[in-house]
């Protein structure tokens, strides 16, 4: 690996070490994330000169939240564990410390998959909580920790403080329950129960923490009595005593007994009602540790063995097919266990589901009804297909229409997506019509998605054209509060009117033709002087327009060539919806020169109106105020920059003294 390569890998572990770590969710398996981890020590062994502190070999991906409390640093650093993927390196790491201190002995326990928090107990009663974040500094999350059950509030201890690290975790029937009930309102599921828990110990209202359901598991003394600080093994079955609940582990004498316990566990793993990672073995003579520090990142005396991933042997039964909001077809494969005839049990949960990805995927991995493939848990809600064990007769192939609409699919240009452009596929109808009135396009202020899905369900919209014919169903709208009272109705309905005369470009852009967005509409209608010119256009003459490339100009011509698009695009016509350049947007020059700052909400025009108006007459716009800056076109509640202009003594203007400038009458 060269230093180059070196820097990227950084970046990309930097980049998944802080999905984990901050933003709960992951894109790659865990084992993904350890290959590079490998490698990326392997090239810091071959290179030392190139490490650094901010290098993930060493620092904690985690930082502070301000979610869910306030920051904190901690008494006692939380540092992780290092891992190792080899037997052989954990009986080397047993024999190395046996040399030196033949008496040591070791604790073996399952490594939890959650999240870290600390507990601090003063004079039995708990005074806070705390994330790990970046292992110096985390958040206060006492509140949160008061609603999961395993956290004592109250312990019947002598000690004036005791500081206790543990693991939080959500199990399976907790994980699955929650997934059950998003599935069922239509919302987003989890990625996995650690993500989950993550989330949920930051949640803001510790009623949402208590109501998912969070599990502790207590790993460590971080500080306390010396009666607690001789022997970990000792300390936690005394604090299990105590009504604690401390994680499963066992006391070790030589490097057989440890190698016989990770064993142990890798057996059990899958029957537990929650994840595990690994086995972590501590020297149990705490006083022992620091003799073998790891590092400025890992805890000194410990070690974590990582289990290989689980797999499992499932046969394909079927291939669902989905077509997602943008169009893009989804496939998911239905299997079950051929031993058993039920789902297969991977993980401590049943999967009948593996994720597909795409039609050169199906094909790579030979993916066909009947045949036998090995399956693994990733970091994904869905296990996927990791190898083939058994072919089928025959290669499933995806269909060449919409199975929604039944319309020809197409498949993108240097791409595997295959798509379906048809925007008034249903499954993606509230997608297509809600960017046709989002600002950039048609600019219809009070028509969002929400609303939008509520017209789709409700039968009123089948397409973005039936957006102008809402106002015949005015009282059927009002008399169901679909838009609201009769106020909010009319309102909306009469914005809808307003956005037939928007400039053509909205609409162009709006018709959701692909590589065609604002600017490009722009460009297009700058050589056209009406939408029905570019609808006749051929590839020879699209192509003579500065920055329309091929590919743009094929999906013009598919577009416009499509029957149902042009049906759509002729009753948008018939409804009076603007499709011609008008002569009043001609070029100016009365801005010549002039640098235009915009603040506030104007009377009429948007903020994009305003910019494009400024800049059609000659004038540039920036988004801060300067000596630079010649005018500052203020609206309602203009704020800071307003304070600023009139410091620097920078003529402000209203929306209607723009007007007279361009007119010519100032």
């Amino acid at each position: 690996m060269n230093r180059s390569e070196y820097e990227q890998l950084k970046k990309t572990m930097d980049y998944h070490m802080d999905l984990y770590y901050n933003q709960n969710r992951t894109q790659i398996s865990d084992e993904e994330y350890d290959a590079m981890m490998r490698q990326l020590r392997d090239a810091e062994k071959e290179h030392p000169e190139w490490i650094s502190p901010d290098s993930p070999s060493q620092k904690i991906g985690g930082s502070a939240k301000r979610e869910a409390g306030v920051k904190v640093t901690h008494r006692v650093p939380m540092l992780s564990i290092e891992d190792v993927f080899d037997k052989a390196d954990v009986i080397a790491w047993v024999k190395k410390i046996r040399s030196q201190y033949p008496q040591a002995r070791f604790s073996v326990e399952q490594k939890i998959d959650g999240l870290s928090m600390t507990l601090r107990y003063e004079e039995g009663k708990l005074a806070m909580a705390e994330t790990r974040g970046d292992g110096l500094i985390g958040e206060d999350v006492t509140l949160n920790a008061l609603v999961v059950p395993d956290v004592r509030s109250q312990l019947d201890i002598p000690w004036p403080y005791l500081e206790l690290r543990g693991e939080v975790y959500m199990t399976h029937e907790d994980f699955e329950r929650f997934n059950e009930l998003q599935e069922a309102q239509g919302k987003k599921l989890a990625a996995n129960p650690r993500n989950l828990a993550a989330g949920t110990l930051r949640q803001l209202d510790p009623s949402v923490t208590a109501q998912r359901g969070l599990s502790m598991f207590v790993f460590n003394v971080q500080d306390g009595p010396a009666e607690l600080m001789e022997s970990h093994c000792g300390a936690l079955d005394l604090l299990s005593a105590k009504g604690v609940k401390t994680v499963w582990h066992r006391l070790c004498s030589d490097e057989d007994e440890v190698i016989d316990t990770i064993d142990e566990i890798g057996l059990e793993r899958e029957n537990l009602p929650y994840d595990i990672d690994g086995a972590v073995v501590k020297i149990d003579q705490t006083s022992l540790r620091a003799a073998f520090p790891a590092g400025s990142k890992y805890s000194a005396g410990h070690i974590a063995y990582k289990y290989p991933p689980q797999e499992r042997t499932v046969m394909l039964d079927d291939v669902e097919v989905s077509v997602g909001r943008t169009g893009k077809l989804g496939f998911i494969g239905l299997v079950h266990d051929p031993q058993t005839g039920k789902p297969a049990r991977l993980g401590g949960s049943n999967v009948s589901r593996v994720t597909l990805h795409n039609q050169d995927y199906i094909r790579q991995m030979q993916i066909g009804i009947g045949g036998l493939y090995r399956i693994r848990k990733s970091g994904d809600v869905i296990p996927k297909i990791s190898g083939l064990v058994k072919a089928p007769e025959k290669v499933y192939e995806a269909a060449s229409v919409c199975p929604v609409c039944g319309q020809e699919l197409i498949r993108e240009p240097d791409t595997a997506d295959i798509r379906c452009i048809n925007p008034s596929c249903h499954a993606q109808l509230v997608r297509t019509i809600s960017y046709f009135t989002s600002i950039d396009c048609m600019n219809i202020v009070g028509l969002g998605e929400t609303l939008v899905t509520a017209l789709v369900k409700g039968g009123w919209l089948e397409s973005y054209a039936d957006i102008y014919r809402l106002k015949e169903h005015r009282e059927e709208l009002i008399e169901n509060r679909v838009l609201g009272a009769e106020k909010n109705t009319d309102k909306l309905l009469q914005a809808i009117e307003a956005s037939k005369e928007n400039e053509p470009e909205r609409l162009l852009a709006a018709l959701g033709i692909r590589n065609v967005g604002r600017t490009t509409a722009r460009t297009i209608l700058a050589e056209f002087g009406d939408i029905d010119e570019v609808a006749s256009a051929g590839m020879d003459r699209l192509l003579q327009i500065a920055d329309v490339g091929e590919t743009t100009a094929e999906c013009i011509c598919e577009f416009f060539q499509n029957e149902g698009n042009r049906k759509i695009y002729e009753q948008l016509k018939e409804a009076g919806v603007n499709t011609k350049k008008k002569l009043q947007e001609e070029n100016g020059s009365a801005l010549e020169g002039m640098t235009v700052v915009i603040t506030g909400t104007l009377p009429t025009l948007g903020r994009k109106e305003a910019e494009a108006l400024i800049i059609r007459n000659g004038g540039k716009c920036t988004g801060s105020v300067s000596k630079k800056t010649s005018l500052l076109l203020a609206g309602e509640a203009a704020g800071s920059k307003l304070e600023k202009a009139n410091s620097l003594g920078i003529r402000v203007i209203s929306e209607e003294e723009l007007f007279e400038m361009i007119n010519g009458n100032k």
